[in-house]
């Protein structure tokens, strides 16, 4: 259903079915979903002002990074999925980086996601998996005594191997008694290793920010180090005669951080250190401050720009959603703010899971009342992130979202 909105000039937006081609347009095509969200909004100016805003023309958005591509409807980190949010807006793509067997640096969430992200377990490759698929098991009655398994890891395989193989949306199913079952849906796209993914990226005109993602075999991998491996990463870009500004690495480990600065000064300025400080049962994002390292210690490392999950930046106060005080601590500390990850979570109906957890009441530390979620919420926290916060990107699983309130709602307050 296409969805048109009564108040002020009135759009009938037309959804591109994508092939997979590169937009050649010079105009974003945002599609219904933002509309959808606008007309899914609590009575406000916000409202009114998105409401009331001219679509005809909207460029590509720089607010605007396509998280693994646009997974909300492409299988992630796959051609056509980067292609579909770039064609959306999105200013800057992702690329999570892992390695195969002989090496090769390859697009991937995670190394060993490789049996839920892929058709593999249909393929011969599957006998080359760290743990063969095993099928779920019943009682008398019906009920799981133990969920169907696998796990098929990049570095099970070649980068030849890995070519052969089909992305498909993440997903399994636990109740699988064959190979078929647990693979859940056939929707396809093609893999790209990560140089093809620079040479797409080059060809779109777009950013790129590539994860240097945890190893999950042990390190040094036939002779492989951690640092070579980060060497690499940056190598590709290199060999590809990308202008580093461009370039936007990101990584978890303060150790690749750092030795980015001191291996590629061109790129220092553009490091983004995500922060994995949550994942601490001494943090808050009431209070993060005193929590090493501080905000002002990040800054004085060389690290200009910090990248949080929505719940830190948020809190929820007298019905309203405001800026957390670990967003006021990164913008006290000169830090510049990019945020993830919008539109992954469920229906926001039912509370929007993990990324809202301070604005639903899920976090142990909030001290406000939480407020009702609804999917028309998204427009208000794009309306906190960047009008009251000051984000300089937000990744989000369908980029048109961000870049649709990029072009309308930017600067409204």
């Amino acid at each position: 259903m296409h969805t048109s909105l009564s108040v002020g000039k009135r759009f009938v937006l037309v959804m591109i079915f994508f092939s997979g081609q590169i937009n050649a347009q010079s105009n974003i095509v945002v599609g219904d979903r933002p509309l959808q969200l606008v007309a899914a909004m609590d009575e406000s100016a916000l409202k009114q002002k998105l409401s009331q805003c001219d679509l005809t023309t909207i460029d590509t958005s720089t607010l605007a990074i396509g998280h693994r591509g646009a997974p909300r409807q492409y299988p992630e980190h796959t051609r056509e999925g980067y292609i579909a949010a770039a064609n959306q807006g999105a200013g800057t793509v992702e690329c999570d980086v892992t390695f195969t067997k002989d090496k090769e640096l390859v697009c991937r969430h995670s190394q060993c996601d490789l049996h839920s992200t892929t058709n593999i377990l249909l393929t011969p490759l599957a006998a080359k998996c760290s743990t063969s698929f095993q099928p779920a098991t019943f009682d008398s009655d019906g009920n799981i005594t133990k969920p169907a398994t696998a796990q098929c890891c990049t570095s099970d395989i070649t980068l030849d191997e890995f070519f052969t193989l089909k992305g498909k949306k993440d997903a399994f199913n636990p109740a699988a008694v064959d190979a078929d079952e647990y693979q859940q849906n056939s929707q396809f796209g093609t893999l790209v290793s990560h140089q093809q993914s620079i040479e797409l990226f080059t060809q779109l005109n777009v950013k790129m920010t590539p994860e240097l993602k945890a190893a999950q075999v042990p390190l040094p991998y036939d002779g492989m180090s951690r640092q070579q491996l980060a060497e690499k990463l940056i190598n590709e870009y290199l060999a590809a005669n990308v202008d580093l500004a461009d370039v936007y690495p990101q990584s978890f480990e303060w150790k690749d951080l750092i030795y980015w600065q001191i291996y590629a000064p061109k790129v220092a300025a553009n490091i983004v250190a995500l922060d994995g400080r949550y994942q601490s049962a001494l943090f808050s994002h009431r209070s993060s401050i005193t929590r090493l390292p501080t905000m002002q210690q990040i800054k004085q490392s060389g690290i200009n720009i910090i990248a949080s999950p929505l719940w830190m930046l948020l809190e929820a106060e007298d019905n309203t959603i405001v800026p957390s005080s670990y967003a006021l601590a990164a913008k006290d500390a000169g830090l510049t703010i990019i945020s993830w990850t919008l539109e992954r979570s469920p229906n926001l109906n039912t509370g929007g899971g993990w990324y809202y957890q301070t604005l639903n009441g899920d976090n142990p530390s909030n001290r406000y009342t939480p407020i009702k979620l609804h999917d028309g919420k998204i427009m208000e926290v794009l309306d906190v992130l960047v009008n009251d916060i000051g984000v300089v990107g937000v990744f989000s699983d369908w980029p048109a979202t961000v870049a649709f309130f990029d072009h309308c709602g930017k600067n409204i307050n």
